[in-house]
């Protein structure tokens, strides 16, 4: 029942965030990753379940770990994704984007890794693998969608070098997703 709870609550988090904070610019920095990301999710999502139910790939050892390790996974990275959006603030967009009066941020969770909203949607996207018990499902929903935000984190990367010469120095000095790793 906390699976379900969490998961609605994510997903209509990241529903009303599309509608909302989409940029309105006429630029297409995306280049469509934001599309390529939502359609990996939900196939793979789709795929998961269906393992899930089917009972195939199932781990029959210590399922109440795995489910348990799953909800803080998804709890953790959705207060780490919040935290994110919340420093950014009006510079937070779903899609690739640039302003005029955006900045690059340097404080907080910034300090030591430059994608922390990707971070914390990847680790949900981990703790639901492991909240349904079950190695395939893991792997199917974890693997391809790390792959689309991987593509996605670099067209970000690439935009804002352009946009921003100081963004370059700012990469020498953090990691993309795990501090001091990668």
């Amino acid at each position: 029942m906390t699976l379900i709870f969490i998961s609605i609550i994510w997903f209509l988090s990241e529903v009303i965030l599309s509608r909302l904070l989409r940029s309105q610019t006429t630029t297409d920095y995306d280049q469509s990753s934001l599309r390529v990301l939502w359609i990996a999710i939900i196939l793979c999502i789709s795929i998961g379940l269906y393992f899930h139910i089917s009972g195939v790939g199932h781990l029959h050892f210590m399922p109440i770990l795995f489910y348990n390790l799953g909800i803080m996974f998804i709890f953790i990275g959705l207060v780490i994704r919040w935290l994110a959006m919340l420093i950014l603030q009006k510079s937070f967009t779903v899609n690739v984007s640039v302003s005029e009066e955006q900045t690059i941020i340097r404080s907080g969770i910034y300090k030591t890794i430059r994608h922390p909203s990707y971070l914390g949607s990847l680790l949900s996207f981990l703790g639901l693998g492991l909240a349904f018990g079950n190695w395939l499902t893991i792997l199917v929903i974890f693997l391809p969608i790390c792959l689309a935000f991987l593509h996605r984190i670099k067209i970000e990367e690439d935009t804002l070098k352009n946009a921003f010469p100081e963004y370059a120095e700012y990469m020498q000095h953090t990691k993309r997703l795990i501090p001091g790793v990668y």
